[in-house]
C-alpha cells in the first residue's frame, strides 16, 4: 500500500513538474517617474518647493546684498581707517561671507529634506498601488523601467507594451492615464 501511495505522489509529481514549467513567468514593468509626474500631488509638492525655494532664495539675496553694502563702505573707507578699524571691519565681512555660505548649505539641506518628506508618502502610495496591481493581474515581478535623464534604468529591454502597467496603477490611484499624459511636463522635470 506504502508502495502503491509513493508511486501515485511520484507520478503525480512527474506530470506536474512539466505543466509547471509551461506556465509563462509574468513581468510587468513600469516608470515610476512618469507615474508620480502625472499624480495631482506631484504639481502640489512642485509649487510647495517652489515657494520654499524662493523664500531661501530671498534670504540669501538680503544677506548678499547686506554683504556687498557693507564691502562697498569698506573699500571707500579703507584707507581712512585706522589699524583696529580695519580689522574689525574685515573680520565682519568675513563672518558675513561665511553666513552666507552656510545659509546657502542649510537652505539646500532643508529643501532636500523638505522634499523626501512631501515624497516619501505619494512614493509609498505608488508602492502600494503597484504591489496592488501585482497581486490583482497576477505578475510574478513588476519592474521599474525609469527612462530618466539620471536614471539607471532596471528594465534594459522591453519586448511588448503588453506588459506595461503604468496606466493601471495610475488608475488604480485614481488618475485618468489618458487625461494625465496630455497635461503631463517632460519626464525630466518631475519633483
Amino acid at each position: 500500500m506504502k508502495k502503491t501511495i509513493f508511486a501515485l505522489v511520484a507520478l503525480a509529481a512527474f506530470l506536474a513538474t512539466p505543466l509547471l514549467a509551461q506556465t509563462p513567468t509574468k513581468i510587468g514593468y513600469t516608470d515610476v517617474d512618469v507615474i508620480l509626474s502625472r499624480l495631482p500631488d506631484a504639481k502640489k509638492i512642485q509649487n510647495e518647493l517652489e515657494v520654499t525655494r524662493a523664500q531661501f532664495e530671498k534670504t540669501i539675496q538680503e544677506k548678499i546684498k547686506e554683504f556687498q553694502e557693507k564691502l562697498d563702505r569698506y573699500q571707500k573707507n579703507a584707507q581712512n581707517m585706522n589699524e583696529v578699524l580695519r580689522a574689525d571691519s574685515e573680520r565682519e565681512l568675513q563672518n558675513l561671507q561665511r553666513s552666507i555660505e552656510d545659509l546657502q548649505t542649510s537652505s539646500q539641506q532643508s529643501l532636500f529634506q523638505k522634499q523626501q518628506s512631501l515624497l516619501t508618502p505619494v512614493l509609498d502610495k505608488i508602492s502600494n498601488a503597484i504591489q496592488e496591481i501585482g497581486k490583482e493581474q497576477g505578475y510574478l515581478y513588476i519592474i521599474n523601467s525609469d527612462t530618466g535623464q539620471n536614471a539607471n534604468p532596471v528594465l534594459l529591454y522591453v519586448g511588448s507594451e503588453e506588459y506595461n502597467v503604468t496606466d493601471l496603477v495610475l488608475t488604480k490611484l485614481g488618475v485618468d492615464p489618458k487625461a494625465a499624459a496630455q497635461t503631463t511636463t517632460p519626464a525630466g522635470n518631475t519633483p
